[in-house]
């Protein structure tokens, strides 16, 4: 097998070590919260943009390859918990050099996220505080988000929790207004009818296109769920539930708040693409809501310290599972109080790095790196949907009752999501704004296999 060096664990022993006080609703919110965040509420307005209308059909086509994705993870995750998720599965499936680039590389890309978050999180505390630095503000979220991941990590339950059911609580609530609005029964609305839907493809195929690689990125944050559930109270049970229902509200957050914008609001209006505002922002205006910007502003703020929350979280526990499984150095997976400490507090370091980066090197490292993490989690879905291809087969034969979760039309439906991830490749080959970033992942996705392997080849000697 191409995964002799791997040790195959027990739902019970996998990670053992560490903590289980997360509860289900701690999972379930964390699924929603994780992928419900800044780039829904302000950055889909350049994919709406670009797109127009049709913007609708992107974000379905990409919902359904996301959902295909969380359900292969899901099926893994079930049989196998472990704070290493689609790592873990790789190593387990293809081999310790799969785990190792896949694991380091979404490592990588989640400390990046940590740092501009923290930015977008201080611009908008300095637009209410303007005399106060930025950098002051990314530091104290930095150390109020590190010093909550070093606590129990009930405490990192709670937080997302609470986190997460105030950003549900507002794209529900923003989804019954813009209902009540297309309806006409909104006081002071008129029903729009298909007024904004006429030129429904106003840039083409390639408009569409580039809003379907904006929906695509966007969707990414539901794998933290599975990193969680291995510190559940019930692994197994806990990331079953999570995903089946995660995956259908998600879709209908992201679907129905797209359709909600561009039936209300004209597709080329200024707001939609405007950073400092965003569709949401946008459209309660169009409908005269009081207070509109001003509420989503906090919103969006909300969104983005839960993202930096959930992914300092998730990168110390993706390098702790790393270490353990023998992939990186021993300091980092030193437990105190069932949490791996070191772990949180360089993850959280490298979070700032990349701060300061943005604001020592702007227009070459700091976009060097974003243009290297670009298209991280194409690769990441890429080793989840391979991984559960070959697994799926050995646990049917060796453990079929660990098949708690089963991917739907095994294995046709994980043939098209493969089939579809291809196509986004090809492209972001295509467009010259994104063929850079997938230079640059697909780059150091092959350098991080290479040194995967070769660290592989080291131990097989030993």
């Amino acid at each position: 097998m191409p995964n002799s060096t791997t040790t195959e664990t027990t739902p019970q022993q996998a990670d053992g070590s560490l903590s289980h006080g997360l509860k289900q609703r701690h999972l379930s919110m964390i699924a929603l919260g994780g992928v419900i965040g800044a780039g829904l509420f302000v950055g889909s307005g350049s994919g709406i943009a670009a797109a127009g209308p049709s913007i609708v059909i992107a974000y379905a086509l990409s919902g359904v390859l996301v959902m295909l994705v969380m359900r292969m993870l899901g099926e893994m995750s079930a049989a196998y918990p472990s704070s290493g998720s689609f790592s873990a599965h790789a190593e387990r499936a293809i081999g310790p050099w799969a785990g190792f680039a896949a694991g380091w590389s979404f490592w990588v890309l989640l400390c990046t996220a940590v740092g501009i978050e923290g930015m977008g999180a201080a611009k908008i505390v300095h637009g209410w505080l303007p005399g106060t630095p930025q950098w002051m503000w990314v530091l104290l979220f930095m150390v109020v988000f590190c010093g909550t991941n070093l606590a129990a990590v009930k405490n990192f339950g709670e937080f997302e929790f609470w986190f997460a059911a105030l950003k549900v609580g507002a794209i529900s609530l923003f989804l019954i207004l813009g209902a009540l609005a297309i309806a006409g029964v909104l006081p002071g609305t008129d029903a729009p009818g298909t007024s904004n839907l006429s030129d429904f493809l106003p840039n083409g195929g390639d408009g569409l296109v580039i809003g379907l690689l904006a929906s695509v990125f966007a969707y990414g944050g539901l794998e933290t769920v599975t990193i969680a559930a291995a510190e559940s109270q019930d692994p197994v049970r806990g990331v079953a539930r999570a995903v089946r229902t995660a995956m259908f509200r998600v879709a209908v957050f992201y679907v129905g708040s797209m359709a909600v914008v561009v039936t209300l609001v004209p597709w080329d209006s200024k707001d939609i693409a405007n950073q400092d505002k965003g569709p949401y922002v946008a459209t309660l205006e169009h409908l005269g809501i009081p207070g509109a910007g001003q509420l989503m502003q906090v919103i969006i703020l909300v969104a983005l310290l839960s993202a930096m929350n959930a992914n300092i979280y998730g990168a110390s526990r993706i390098a702790f599972s790393l270490v353990e499984r023998g992939q990186g150095p021993k300091v980092l997976a030193r437990l105190s109080g069932g949490v791996p400490r070191i772990a949180v507090v360089t993850s959280s370091v490298l979070g700032f790095v990349c701060v300061l980066l943005n604001y020592w090197r702007p227009d070459d490292i700091f976009k060097w790196l974003l243009n290297m993490i670009g298209a991280v989690i194409l690769v990441v879905w890429i080793f989840i949907a391979v991984s559960q291809l070959l697994l799926r087969r050995r646990i049917e034969r060796e453990a079929p009752e660990r098949l708690v979760v089963r991917m739907w039309a095994f294995p046709w439906l994980t043939w098209v999501a493969l089939a579809g991830m291809a196509a986004i490749f090809v492209l972001m080959w295509r467009e010259p704004d994104t063929r850079t970033q997938l230079y640059s992942s697909g780059g150091m996705a092959l350098f991080l296999a290479a040194v995967g392997y070769g660290w592989q080849r080291l131990r097989a000697k030993d």
